[in-house]
């Protein structure tokens, strides 16, 4: 047998195992039950193994925002939380990321390992009661010195020490590992005792237990509802027609026309204007093309609907379409909005989870997933 395959077929007994031990005990004593029934009941419990061992039907394949590494670290920490912790229920991979994303954004500018590591280490200040991040009081690890936070999940060494657990399966426990790291937040927040983490007291308190702060534990849970709406999957919309398929058509044959802050009119890409910022330092004043809203209003007044050439006055117009239902409430023409706070950005949703748009200074108009981190909600101008 090849190597390799063998040593891929050691590990998925390996995991299947620690997963279902009983499954594997009765495999185990077939050979004292006969053949024939022996055959009977393995072919069951390989199908269950199978049907289990493809991860969450929930899942998606990816979302933007978070490295692939990282996803698959949160899905798997949120399936294998019932060995550990058999009184948590309604842990779930948005869980995960919503502390992740507030954490460390996904362990964003660090190179992330196959096997979870990531490089260079994530750390945060210095705990030493100077103030820096907010710490007005002095945290000390075990060795004495000032405590710092580690890891994508950020652990101090004394929380890391009595919960710390070895998510990948090779012998170590490090917070700098996706894997150790996600599946120690999962254990961290279900606690001891029963904890259903689907019920909402349940899962602040959880989140609470994490970072004290209620701002914290209101943008978890923000963060959450975002992730938890894409597991409601984007409709499988049909192709656009009629009217929409126009604003669509007339967005989409701007593809690769360069980003230019205020650029953009009824009749087709304008030159740029000053902002005193970052369109000024990619010289869009120079450019000739469409900033975002102009990209919408160019392809709307395709069809005769005239839109306000800012974002935050389009999103005012049309049936409002709530960001709490995700991409299952949008169909092909509608505008998608986003707001760290306020609106600053639109596209046209195209279907099937994606959006075009004009994206930002030193871009082109191009197709993009839609984001859900800061998706403020949609707009339907077309009946």
């Amino acid at each position: 047998m090849n190597p390799l395959l063998a040593l891929r077929l050691a590990g998925y007994a390996r995991d299947a195992y620690r997963q279902h031990p009983w499954r594997w005990r009765v495999i185990a004593a077939l050979p004292l039950a006969g053949p024939l029934l022996a055959g009977i009941l393995v072919t069951g419990v390989l199908i269950a193994i199978a049907d289990d061992s493809g991860g969450s039907a929930d899942t998606p394949a990816q979302v933007p925002g978070i490295p692939a590494v990282m996803l698959t670290a949160y899905t798997r920490a949120a399936q294998r939380i019932a060995q550990l912790r058999p009184d948590c229920r309604g842990m779930r991979w948005p869980v995960l990321a919503g502390i992740a994303q507030e954490e460390s954004h996904h362990a964003a500018g660090h190179a992330i390992a196959p096997n979870g590591d990531i490089a260079p280490p994530i750390l945060g200040p210095l705990l030493d009661g100077s103030g820096t991040g907010g710490n007005r009081s002095p945290v000390r690890n075990l060795h004495g010195t000032f405590a710092r936070a580690e890891g994508p999940f950020q652990f101090l060494s004394t929380t890391w020490s009595t919960v710390a657990q070895d998510g990948n399966d090779d012998g170590n426990r490090d917070p700098q590992n996706a894997f150790d790291a996600a599946l120690t937040a999962a254990v961290y927040l279900c606690g001891r005792g029963p904890r259903d983490l689907g019920k909402d007291p349940d899962l602040r308190d959880a989140i609470y237990s994490y970072n004290a702060s209620q701002v914290y534990v209101d943008r978890v849970l923000a963060d959450i509802r975002n992730y938890d709406a894409l597991q409601r999957k984007p409709v499988a919309n049909a192709p656009a027609g009629g009217r929409a398929k126009q604003v669509i058509d007339a967005a989409t044959s701007q593809i690769g026309v360069p980003y230019a802050w205020g650029g953009g009119t009824a009749t087709g890409p304008s030159r740029g204007i000053r902002d005193g910022g970052e369109a000024d330092r990619h010289g869009d004043y120079n450019k000739i093309g469409f900033d975002c809203s102009g990209l919408t209003l160019y392809a709307y007044a395709r069809v005769g609907v005239v839109l306000p050439h800012q974002s935050g006055a389009q999103f005012a117009l049309g049936t409002r379409l709530s960001k709490a239902d995700g991409l299952t409430a949008l169909r092909p023409g509608d505008l998608v909005f986003y707001s760290p706070g306020v609106i600053h950005h639109v596209g046209i949703y195209l279907g099937d989870g994606q959006m075009i748009n004009a994206f930002a200074s030193g871009t082109v108009v191009r197709k993009d997933p839609v984001d859900l981190h800061e998706y403020a909600g949609g707009a339907r101008l077309l009946p």
